[in-house]
């Protein structure tokens, strides 16, 4: 007993010293942070306010834990990482006293990170309700005055436009003076919420006054919002001046260095100046292709950032959990115990497991090859039909080799062999077969039908859209009469959007999932997309299909 007391002693004299040196470290970490934030250098600021919380953590500080996690929730979402933006926002929220005054421009900082991550994810019901929050704990008048800009976008964003148009208009009663920031960025919003409402309503007069400002207090930021808008308004009345204002937003966002911008004003001129069209687009994908490396490699770097960040707090644990190592080896040896009981009783339920599992399997089995005879007899038979019927050269040679590579597909299915990788990329494989429905009475186009669109796809994911793609050409051959079919393809971020159109008879809803369709929409369900049909065109169909890469 008396050795378990002095030993008792010890732990507890560690633990004082220990504790002592907690508040030194997390001020020395938590004042390197805002240093490293002020030197815009937001990946070592994130790290440093990582080990400034996980201090505060242990010395139980609540508060200094939540303006922590607050900084890296900004952080996060100033760099694109969404998700863990509101992750931590979130945390934040359990730390801070919404009564007590003191902590109000910290909890209004909070809503409002959540509020904008919550707007670029599209969730605008959360991003309403957050900057609401934070216009509720803003004190300055300036902070509410961002928070009704603010809110005022996300209803515009959601065409909420009455809602907009009232707080953009108090707004402006609020700011008074024309020649600060604020004043003509609402003015700009609320004109463009009028035209957005109603197409017939005239926003010039008020974009241009927006614009004049901007001028003389040289806002360059705000002219590159002034020429975008006055682009869009213009686009469809005055093509000239739609240019106009594209290429002076293209030459102001230069100066700004701003590639988002650039990228916006080029491709405005791209779609109204036909004459340069090559030129604008050389720079369009040439500075496109270099943003998109460069997002990619800092989300790379903040994500290995992050990763290096858990790595050293599992090392801190592994090292602090050494040195109580001896006082807790009776513990160890206990649970040791209680974990080799659980294994044992874990390998007994999981042989049950694995047994029917096995069941499963054979029954997956035989679903699986009776697809499969389906997918590659049946569908192997019908593309060399579609060539003999389409393709005025192909011979008889031609078709019975076809035939005997969809034999020996048939029976390697029989034999349960993998299917040997094809050499033509996916690319060319859909080329292939869209062009041979090609003919004297039917054209097809394809545009945009690249090989890097079809990166990082999986094979199991090819295989659909190829399948989803021949379901098209096969009711379009049955049933659209159309002598004149395209097929566009475009990738945005991580998803695929392929257009198709044809200059049929079109279809009706009524109709829609009787010809076959329904296995297009099954497939699109697999692929986690979706499915858009055109049905109110005059003439013809327009299908819009999207779907993610990953």
């Amino acid at each position: 007993m008396k050795k378990l007391y002095f030993l008792l002693i010890i732990i507890n004299l560690l633990h004082s010293c220990h504790k002592k040196n907690l508040q030194q470290e997390s001020n020395r970490f938590y004042e390197k942070a805002f240093t490293f934030l002020e030197e815009k250098n937001e990946d070592s600021a994130y790290v440093n306010f990582d080990k400034a919380k996980e201090i505060f953590v242990e010395s139980k500080n609540k508060i200094k834990e939540g303006k922590c996690l607050i900084q890296m929730a900004i952080i996060s979402t100033n760099k694109g990482d969404y998700y863990s933006g509101q992750s931590l926002s979130t945390q934040a929220i359990k730390c801070l006293n919404e009564n007590d005054k003191d902590q109000f421009s910290d909890i209004y900082s909070n809503y409002n990170n959540l509020g904008i991550s919550s707007d670029n994810l599209k969730d605008y019901e959360n991003a309403i309700k957050f900057n609401k929050l934070a216009l509720k704990f803003a004190i300055e008048k300036s902070e509410r005055l961002i928070s009704l800009n603010n809110l005022s976008s996300v209803y515009r964003e959601n065409k909420q436009y009455d809602q907009a148009i009232k707080i953009y208009k108090n707004i402006l009663i609020n700011s008074k003076i024309e020649n600060n920031k604020i004043y003509p960025t609402a003015l700009t919003n609320l004109a463009v919420s009028k035209w957005s409402e109603n197409p017939n309503y005239d926003p010039q007069p008020e974009l241009l006054k927006a614009l004049k400002i901007r001028e003389n207090e040289n806002d360059l930021w705000g002219q590159n919002s002034s020429q975008s808008h006055l682009s869009d308004y213009f686009k469809n009345k005055n093509s000239e001046k739609a240019l106009f204002h594209a290429i002076k937003m293209y030459e102001i966002s230069k100066k700004l260095k701003s590639p988002d911008d650039q990228l916006e004003a080029l491709k405005k001129i791209i779609e109204l100046d036909t004459y340069n069209y090559k030129k604008f687009f050389d720079r369009y994908t040439t500075l496109r292709d270099s943003l998109q490396i460069e997002r990619n490699n800092s989300k790379n770097q903040f994500a290995l950032i992050k990763f290096d960040t858990e790595q050293i707090k599992k090392q801190n644990a592994q090292n602090e959990n050494h040195i109580l190592t001896q006082s807790i080896a009776l513990g160890i040896l206990v649970g040791v115990l209680v974990v080799l009981i659980l294994i044992i009783m874990w390998y007994k339920k999981r042989q049950k497991g694995l047994q029917q599992e096995k069941e499963l399997e054979v029954k997956n089995t035989q679903l699986k090859m009776s697809k499969k005879v389906h997918d590659v007899v049946a569908n192997g038979i019908y593309q060399v039909m579609t060539k003999i019927e389409n393709q005025e050269d192909f011979s008889k040679d031609e078709a019975l080799d076809e035939l005997e590579f969809v034999y020996e597909k048939s029976r390697d299915i029989s034999y349960d062999k993998e299917d040997a990788t094809e050499e033509e990329d996916f690319s060319e494989k859909i080329s292939t077969s869209i062009g041979s429905f090609n003919n004297d009475s039917v054209k097809t186009y394809i545009a945009g039908n690249e090989k890097n669109i079809w990166k990082n796809v999986s094979q199991p994911k090819q295989d659909e859209i190829y399948q989803i793609i021949r379901e098209l050409l096969v009711n379009m051959k049955k049933h659209s009469q159309a002598s004149i079919v395209s097929f566009r393809f475009e990738r945005m971020n991580n998803e695929i959007i392929i257009y198709y159109k044809d200059n049929g008879i079109g279809i009706s809803g009524a109709v829609m999932h009787k010809n076959g369709l329904t296995n297009m929409v099954s497939r699109i369900e697999i692929l986690k997309g979706q499915i858009i049909f055109d049905t109110e065109t005059e003439k013809g169909l327009k299908i819009n299909i999207s779907f993610p890469v990953y």
